[in-house]
């Protein structure tokens, strides 16, 4: 699933083209996706124009001319693809996964503008489109999810309040989207490793220092990978010519058996499932 910098990559990338511009015309060719497109879903979006691209989490969010909102989750498995009817790209996808083309099935939605159109492409059929008639239903659909780790409210206060007496580990928390907002299960694994915290210590026991070393370490790995547009097994870049390579950053994820990178340490990079969720750590800088 595509994680928080993956997501503000696509953010970025449509903004950039469809900031300002009209829809003309919606072709929905599947309703069935994660939650049924409903049937006023084209009707809704036609003749609207996109006030701007924004996201929270891993939500992309168009806002409308009419002041309302199209919520769009990637899903497991869902991509945006850009098609320019002037400039036959070979290369349609707005972020790094699955192929960099337009593939020829799963495409479920097109959004058209003057002279392109932006595709939604899933497989899985995980992601969804909703359509949120104000800000006040738009801040209540996210209201059951915690801060995302660049606001102001992700503190040393709200951490250590959030944590009192709670005997979950700290990995399950990093990847819990009530506590924090955007991270999944490679960065969670990359933020522990720079804090020097293991993934199976309970929260309770973290000590001021800790929670101080989780902020400042998800907002250094989240923005770092934005900046590196993400991460990504395939070597293509994006629609704006950007290349996805924070996985070349990676310290721990997928990386067992190799040594650590932390200078003089000489332990070994392991690998164990918490929440039937594979987890890298180092065995000395992580001690429990």
């Amino acid at each position: 699933m595509p994680e928080l910098p993956e997501v503000e990559v696509v953010r970025q990338s449509l903004h950039k083209k469809i900031d300002k511009k009209k829809v003309k015309k919606v072709i929905v060719r599947n309703r069935n996706l994660r939650f049924k497109i409903p049937y006023n879903f084209s009707s809704i979006l036609e003749n609207q124009k996109i006030i701007k691209v924004g996201r929270y989490s891993k939500y992309l969010i168009l806002h409308l001319s009419d002041k309302r909102y199209c919520l769009l989750h990637l899903g497991m498995s869902g991509t945006i693809h850009l098609v320019d009817q002037n400039k036959k790209s070979l290369i349609t996808n707005t972020s790094f996964y699955s192929s960099p083309t337009l593939p020829k099935k799963h495409n479920h939605v097109e959004i058209i503008f003057d002279n392109f159109k932006i595709v939604y492409n899933d497989p899985r059929r995980f992601g969804f489109f909703e359509i949120i008639d104000d800000i006040s239903k738009l801040k209540q659909k996210f209201s059951h999810l915690g801060p995302e780790p660049f606001q102001p409210e992700f503190d040393i206060k709200y951490i250590i309040s959030f944590f009192k007496n709670k005997k979950k580990n700290i990995k399950n928390f990093l990847l819990d989207q009530k506590f924090v907002s955007g991270i999944g299960n490679i960065y969670a694994s990359e933020i522990l490793f720079l804090s020097k915290i293991n993934p199976s210590k309970k929260a309770y026991l973290l000590k001021k220092d800790d929670c101080r070393k989780i902020i400042k370490n998800s907002r250094k790995v989240l923005l770092e990978a934005i900046r590196r547009g993400g991460s990504t097994i395939r070597d293509f870049k994006n629609t704006s010519g950007r290349k996805g390579d924070y996985q070349k950053e990676f310290k721990v994820y997928e990386k067992e058996g190799l040594s650590c990178k932390n200078f003089k340490c000489h332990g070994i990079i392991k690998k164990k499932t918490i929440s039937k969720r594979s987890t890298f750590f180092c065995e000395l800088c992580q001690k429990l």
